[in-house]
């Protein structure tokens, strides 16, 4: 009897958070959207996340080509394998679509890693809940949200908890940093646009603090979700400016060296959170188009962005947004943030409390899969 598993995970975090469910669950076939992590768990990937978000400086159109090519492959090997079950994680707008095709074909839906309703467009909640079988969200207030809408929610704990890191001695000595120097991780985003946007302005803001001050280092963390044009594009920036680059391990991810860090410059996202829990206090910095900026004002509800902040309910933590996420304030930023690290260090454990009982996430998320694997075909 098959096993048949759909696995969409369009982001780098998803991928790996999906990755570490598949790794709890024995004998499964599983197939679907994804990066380099599924693909060492054995996952057969019919699309690569790196075609949906890369595709080099194409801009959304060829984006769109690409999500577009990623949408025909992942219906075709839906209608051709059928799949007993679907893991979707993240990934909001592309899975939003795909959930009701999964559902009228009797396909049990679990979503890990809900859409940000609480920061804007509340009413998804309601719209989605008919085509989702169990929602597991990874942030505690989001539970009261979704059961609201009528969905099956479980609180599972954010993947972030589950990486192993290495020690902080261990972790400077494999990015090569300078002995006893203060530590910044450049983080710039897991995708194309997001890097080529934010990653000029961070370097420069770098350059600026290693003239200010005697003994600081830093390391650009490179996403395994880039594509090979990035990474160029990339590699050539950190060298004109003699920044030294670290390829993140796409099984891992940052959390496994971010401690080694003292402070972390960061592109909007998962790498907020991750780098408080590792106590590399976090400055959030993100520029995005003049549209998106007006559809951002007009429909965001959430007076937080970095996730850090939004746990905790206020402004623990910088963010620099738009016209703000500039060479000099990111420079003052860095500044006041390596002064201020010992006070912002109690803030970094106060952001780790709020997970306290949701340590594994990925066996919460395989336990509702396993017995619908192993259950007869829904005749849904």
């Amino acid at each position: 009897m098959t096993r048949s598993l759909l696995v969409v995970a369009g982001e780098a975090s998803g991928d790996r958070a999906a990755a570490s469910v598949i790794g709890r669950l024995a004998g499964v076939d599983a197939f679907g959207l994804g990066g380099e992590a599924l693909a060492r768990r054995g996952v057969d990937l019919v699309s690569d996340l790196r075609a949906s978000t890369a595709l080099g400086i194409g801009g959304t159109a060829a984006r769109a080509v690409g999500v577009f090519g990623a949408w025909r492959a992942v219906h075709a090997a839906v209608k051709r394998r059928r799949p007993r079950a679907a893991l979707l994680v993240n990934y909001s707008d592309f899975n939003s679509r795909l959930a009701p095709h999964l559902r009228s074909a009797g396909v049990r839906v679990l979503w890990y890693g809900a859409p940000q309703v609480w920061a804007w467009r509340r009413g998804r909640a309601h719209k989605l809940a008919p085509h989702i079988d169990v929602m597991a969200v990874m942030l505690p207030f989001e539970e009261p949200i979704w059961r609201g809408a009528g969905v099956d929610v479980r609180y599972v704990g954010h993947p972030a908890l589950e990486t192993t890191p290495l020690s902080r001695d261990l972790a400077r000595q494999a990015l090569g940093l300078t002995p006893y120097a203060a530590a910044i991780a450049l983080l710039p985003g897991s995708r194309p646009h997001e890097v080529r946007r934010m990653l000029p302005a961070m370097l420069e803001a770098y350059r600026r603090l290693l003239s200010d001050r005697a003994s600081v280092d830093a390391r650009v963390l490179v996403a395994p979700s880039l594509d090979p044009t990035t990474r160029i594009w990339l590699g050539d920036r950190c060298r004109a400016m003699r920044v030294g680059t670290f390829d993140v391990d796409p099984t891992a991810g940052a959390p496994e060296v971010l401690g080694a860090f003292d402070v972390a410059l960061c592109a909007s996202g998962t790498a907020s959170l991750e780098a408080a829990l590792a106590r590399a206090v976090p400055i959030v910095v993100y520029r995005v188009d003049i549209v998106t900026e007006i559809v951002a004002r007009l429909l965001v509800q959430s007076p937080h962005i970095a996730l850090p902040n939004v746990l905790l309910g206020r402004r623990a933590f910088p963010e620099l947004l738009q016209r703000d996420a500039a060479p000099d304030l990111m420079f003052e930023a860095l500044g006041r943030a390596l002064d201020e690290r010992g006070s912002l260090l109690a803030t970094c454990a106060e952001v780790e409390s709020v997970f306290a009982g949701a340590r594994t996430p990925s066996l919460a998320v395989a336990s509702v899969l396993a017995p619908w694997l192993a259950a007869p075909p829904s005749s849904r």
